[in-house]
Parts: structure tokens; sequence; C-alpha cells
């Protein structure tokens, strides 16, 4: 049997050891978090508790780890009222060993951070002048699309070759496709529909623009295909003779406004608040006011509750001219909120 004194201090250092090993384990307990703001503090917690090894296992570009296992409080004021949580460490100090995934490359940025950038390959790229996105917008080439397309737009393709135009005159849509005028008379390479199935039900039925009843979504875009403009849906089922927008029930969230050219009611969404107007923005509307992008035009619409398109671009005190709405084709673009194995 061990003496009383020697009991006594092994007992001492087995107490020391747990609670270095406590300790040990308090300090190796962190938060993780899936990305760190420019700020440099982390933002967007991903899991409590969590040692840095665990956290930063995935590799992910834009994990970071924090050591202070702090109380929820603590980080909801961190993240509320200091933009995040402090001493943020990134899994991820170097390039080294990250995918960043197709059509991109890893770059260190200015503070020393690695960045996953846009770098489309562009080599197969063989018409060098501009070309009209399927956004409606304006490209310097094919290039800067892919580019486009890498950054915010990932359904974005290049619709024709040349500037976007205000006509289907000398637009040459790829393939299939057909040049279509929509109600701005944007044009526009669409694929038509040949054939559209058999319709089951009535409440397939929808009034067109034009006041004619088509019988489904289909047959109303194959229409449009045909006429080389955009018919538009004026309400779902079949046209009424309405007298005025009274007569006309509207879906919720929509509201009918009344055609004066026409005589006829449509059904359409309206916006609350618009974007702010940029240089070049302006259309002529059909009263022949002049509003500082569409998005003005379609909401003073609706405060009037009449129908209004867009004459031509530019003032209506001016002759009609195509804005160059050029998407902005720089290099470098901080993804540090897209996670990448």
């Amino acid at each position: 049997m061990l003496p009383f004194p020697r009991l006594r201090q092994g007992g001492i250092a087995l107490l020391l050891w747990f609670a270095h090993l406590v300790e040990e384990q308090r300090v190796q307990a962190g938060n993780c978090w899936l990305q760190q703001g420019k700020n440099g503090r982390c933002q967007v917690l991903y899991m409590s508790s969590m040692s840095r090894e665990d956290c930063c296992r995935s590799g992910r570009l834009g994990t970071a780890w924090t050591e202070e296992d702090v109380p929820n409080s603590t980080l909801f004021r961190w993240l509320i009222f200091h933009g995040g949580a402090p001493n943020c460490n990134l899994c991820k100090e170097t390039c080294d060993n990250v995918d960043c995934g197709p059509g991109k490359r890893c770059k260190m940025n200015k503070r020393n951070k690695p960045r996953c950038v846009c770098a489309p390959d562009c080599t197969k790229v063989t018409f060098k002048g501009p070309v009209c996105g399927s956004d409606g917008k304006n490209y310097r080439n094919e290039c800067a699309i892919l580019r486009a397309k890498c950054k915010k737009h990932p359904d974005l393709t290049a619709q024709y070759q040349g500037k976007c135009k205000k006509s289907c005159y000398d637009v040459r849509c790829p393939g299939s496709s057909t040049c279509v005028l929509d109600q701005s008379n944007n044009a526009y390479c669409v694929t038509c529909n040949r054939f559209c199935p058999e319709v089951t039900s009535p409440e397939q039925y929808l009034c067109g623009n034009d006041g004619i009843v088509y019988a489904s979504a289909c047959h109303l875009r194959r229409a449009t295909c045909i006429m080389g403009r955009s018919i538009g849906v004026a309400y779902e089922g079949k046209c009424i003779d309405a007298r005025s927008c009274e007569d006309i029930n509207c879906r919720e969230g929509r509201k009918c406004l009344w055609d004066k050219e026409t005589g006829r009611g449509r059904c359409t969404a309206c916006e609350d608040t618009c974007p702010e107007s940029r240089p070049g923005d302006s259309v002529c509307a059909s009263d022949s006011t002049t509003y500082n992008s569409e998005c003005v035009m379609r909401l003073a619409a609706c405060i009037q509750g009449i129908v209004l398109e867009v004459k031509h671009s530019g003032s209506c005190n001016s002759l009609s001219e195509e804005t160059d709405e050029e998407e902005d084709d720089e290099d470098y673009t901080d993804y540090s909120h897209v996670l990448t194995g």
C-alpha cells in the first residue's frame, strides 16, 4: 500500500494533467465559419464547438475558424453590431491545392488572401466583334459573355452576333431558332414549338394581348414565333367582352391595366420600387412621355391603371437611339462567398 504523501502527490499530478487536458480541449474547440468578410471578420457560422482540424478538413476556399468558443449571445452581438467574429483564421492561406471549378482559377488578392476569380477559356472564341446576350444587353465579345456567365449570370448565352437590335432585320439566329420581337421591340432568338400537346383542361386557356384565345401557353408561344412578335398573356381563361378593368378578374398579385388603343385590358404584376436609374436608361413611352427607365414607366402605368409601352429608347424629344449597355468586363471578382472544393 502506497504511503499517503505519495498518494497525495500522485493525485495532484493527476488533477493537473486532467486540467491541462480540459484546457487543451477548450482551446482547440472553436467556431467554424463558411466565409471571411472583406472586413477580415468571420461571417456565416457553420458549426460551434469544432476543432480547427475538423473545420478545415473539407479544404474549401473561404472556410475559416475562430478559437473563441463564446456564448450565442456574444456571437449574435459580433454578427449584428461588428460585422462578424474577430480573430478570423482562414483555413486556406495560399492557392496550393485549391480547385475553383471550371472557368475559374485561384488568385492571391491585394490583401494576400486566396480568391477564386473568373478565368474562362476564350481560345475557342472565333467571332471577335460585339454580341447580344440572352439578357438583352450588349457585350464587347463572346469572351465577355463567358466572364459575365461565370460571375453572376449562369444561364447567360450569346443570342446573335452584333449589338442588340430593335428589329429582326439583319438578325441571324443560330441553329433552328427564330427572331422574335418582345413587347418593347427588342429582338430575341427563340426556339419555336412545332407541335403542342393536346389540351386536356379548360384551365389551360389563355387570353392573348391581341384579344385571341389560345388553347395553352405552348400555343401562344407558337403563335408568337409565327408572327415574329411577342403577343403576351392578357389574363388566364378565355377572352371576355370587357368594357373596363372592372370586368376582368386578375389573379392575386396582379393588376388590370387598360389599353386605350385596343380597348382591351391585361393583367400585370406591378413593381413597388425601381432601382436607381443610370444614364442611358431613359425611354420614350407610348404616351409620349420620357421616363427614367422601363421600370419607372411600368410603375407609372400601374399607378395610372393604363398600358404603357416603349416607343423607343432615349428622350421623346430626341431621335430613337439604341444604348450600348455593356457588361463590366473586369478581370477580378471577389468570390469569397463561393464554397469550392
